[in-house]
C-alpha cells in the first residue's frame, strides 16, 4: 500500500476532499469494485494540478473515473488515488453554435442544454449514462451519432501538469476509441459544434431515443451498458441470443433477457463473475458462428 500522508496533508491547504477506503461500487453502474485507497474529489484546475504533480513525485498510482459507466473494477480495489472531477469541471458554457464543457459534466446535462440553446447533434447521447469526459476518451455513440461528429477540440492536463489543447484532426476518433485510450494525459474540458434546429424537433428524437432505450435495453438493473464491440457485418446481441445465452447466469452476473447485448448485476456480482460470463459468451459465440466478440467495457485491475 502506498503511503499517501502527503496528499492529505495538502487537502486542507489547497481546498479538495478525500475520503479512504471508499467502496468503488458505490461509484460505477454495475454496482461492483473492491475499495479506493484514496478517493479524492477536486474542484479546480490548480487542486488537479497538484494532485497529478504530488502523486507523479511519490510514485503514486493515479486514476481518473468519470460517471463509471464503462467500467468493471476488481473487487479487490484500487490502491493509490481514484480522483473525480467536480466544481469547475461541470461548468457548462455555450457561444453561438458552440459548447464548451467540463469533463465531469453528465451527458444527460449537456443534451438538456443543448436543448435549451436550440442546437441540434447531441440528440443521440441522450441516455448514454457517462460523462462528457469519459463519452470523448471512448467516443461514445448510439443510434448513428458520435461523439466525433461534434466533437472540434478537447483540453487535456498531461501526467507532467501540462494543458495541452488538441483539434479534432489530432484526436484520433474511431469506433470506440479515441487518442486518450493510448495515453495517461486527464480530459479536462470538451468543445463541440452544433447545428441551430427546432427546439420541438430536437425534443421529439431526445424523446425518441429515451423511448427506445427504455424499450430495449434491461435499465432496471446494474450494468456497463454493451458489453462488447459491434462485429463487422453483425450486431454482438444478434449473435448471442442466436446462441441461446439469454438469461445464461454465473454467480451474480446474467445475459440480460430483454438484450442480449448486456450482462447485468442481477444481485451482488463481483468483477470475477462477469469476467467469466463474458468469457463464456465469447467461447460459445466463436465456437457456434465463427465471430470472436471484443469486450468492449473497460475492465480495471490495479492493486
Amino acid at each position: 500500500m502506498y503511503d499517501l500522508q502527503i496528499i492529505k496533508d495538502s487537502a486542507e491547504k489547497l481546498g479538495f476532499e478525500y475520503i479512504e477506503n471508499e467502496p468503488l461500487s458505490k461509484h460505477t453502474s454495475f454496482k461492483i469494485g473492491g475499495e479506493a485507497q484514496l478517493f479524492i474529489t477536486v474542484f479546480t484546475l490548480e487542486q488537479l494540478k497538484a494532485v497529478v504533480r504530488l502523486c507523479k513525485e511519490n510514485e503514486i498510482e493515479l486514476f481518473v473515473l468519470g460517471k463509471g459507466s464503462n467500467l468493471l473494477i476488481s473487487d479487490k480495489g484500487m490502491k493509490g488515488v481514484v480522483l473525480t472531477l467536480d466544481g469547475d469541471f461541470k461548468d457548462i458554457s455555450v457561444k453561438e453554435n458552440k459548447i464548451t464543457c467540463g469533463a465531469g459534466v453528465n451527458l444527460a446535462r449537456l443534451c438538456n442544454f443543448a436543448l435549451d440553446n436550440s442546437l441540434s447533434g447531441l440528440e443521440f447521447a441522450f441516455g448514454i449514462p457517462g460523462s462528457v469526459g469519459g463519452a470523448a476518451y471512448m467516443n461514445a455513440g448510439a443510434y448513428g451519432g458520435e461523439m466525433k461528429d461534434v466533437v472540434t477540440l478537447v483540453t487535456h492536463i498531461t501526467r507532467e501538469g501540462e494543458v495541452v489543447t488538441l483539434d479534432k484532426t489530432q484526436l484520433d476518433l474511431s469506433y470506440r476509441h479515441s487518442v486518450y485510450k493510448t495515453s495517461d494525459d486527464i480530459i479536462l474540458f470538451v468543445t463541440m459544434e452544433l447545428e441551430n434546429g427546432d427546439k420541438s424537433d430536437i425534443k421529439a428524437k431526445m424523446d425518441d431515443f429515451m423511448d427506445r432505450r427504455k424499450t430495449k435495453q434491461p435499465l432496471d438493473f446494474p450494468s456497463a451498458g454493451s458489453v462488447f464491440k459491434r462485429p463487422q457485418g453483425n450486431f454482438a446481441g444478434t449473435l448471442i441470443e442466436q446462441c441461446g445465452l439469454k438469461g445464461k447466469t454465473i454467480g451474480g452476473a446474467q445475459v440480460s433477457e430483454k438484450h442480449a447485448g448486456f450482462i447485468i448485476n442481477i444481485g451482488n456480482a463481483t468483477c470475477e463473475d462477469v469476467l467469466n460470463l463474458v468469457k463464456f459468451v465469447q467461447d460459445t459465440v466463436k465456437e457456434q458462428t465463427g465471430y470472436f466478440l471484443e469486450r468492449e467495457i473497460i475492465h480495471i485491475e490495479r492493486n
